[in-house]
């Protein structure tokens, strides 16, 4: 991200609007199927809305623009309020990302299109400021997508695995989750210990990703 703010502001401007329309989504996401789910939680705190200011976390924020990956502020949700627990605990986890999902494909589709007209080898004016937001923000999307999965508290990706998981076993990982202590030290570790090796996943993962659509 900040080697484009060097090379193409405009393009950067674009690319963080993008980004934080994104992020809106994927939370929005969780809030509306919480809300289908039979959760008013996240309706009441006013977070099934489109408005970013509503979902953004600054230090998350920041985390994308510097490292490539982050996180919005969670949405609240109290699954015993769903009608079926299990599935609306799967069904709410996993609606973000597969938000974020659909968006990177539009915008591979998008590139695909630009590729098959011939625009892609040698773009100009806003066409090149498009071209180069829709590669960055594909990728910062399907690195969303990838990053909520992983199994690890409070991502969506252990939610998805807590709906599969005994029930003997939820009140200790919604204790873990709810620990603000242990929130700060996964992250940390995420990004130092961790970094290097998610960082070559996702860098894999978005090659297999553009290979699909033969960009």
């Amino acid at each position: 991200m900040l080697p484009l703010l060097q090379s193409d502001p405009l393009a950067f401007l674009l690319v963080v609007l993008v980004l934080m329309l994104s992020l809106a989504l994927h939370e929005w996401g969780h809030a509306i199927t919480a809300l289908w789910m039979g959760d008013a939680t996240a309706k009441e705190q006013g977070r099934v809305s489109l408005n970013p200011l509503k979902h953004l976390d600054l230090i998350g924020s920041l985390m994308i623009l510097l490292v490539g990956f982050g996180w919005a502020k969670p949405v609240p949700i109290y699954p015993p309020n769903f009608r079926r627990y299990r599935v609306g605990l799967f069904v709410v986890s996993i609606a973000g990302i597969v938000i974020n999902l659909l968006i990177a494909t539009g915008l591979a589709l998008f590139l695909r299109a630009m590729l098959d007209l011939g625009y892609l080898q040698s773009p100009t004016g806003w066409l090149e400021v498009a071209i180069q937001a829709a590669v960055v923000a594909a990728s910062i999307n399907l690195t969303l997508a990838v990053f909520n999965l992983l199994p690890i508290p409070p991502l969506d990706g252990s939610k998805i695995l807590q709906s599969f998981l005994p029930l003997r076993w939820h009140p200790y990982i919604w204790r873990l989750e709810m620990n603000p202590t242990y929130a700060i030290v996964a992250m940390l570790l995420l990004l130092t210990v961790f970094r290097q090796p998610l960082s070559t996943m996702l860098g894999a993962v978005r090659t297999q990703f553009f290979n699909l659509f033969g960009l």
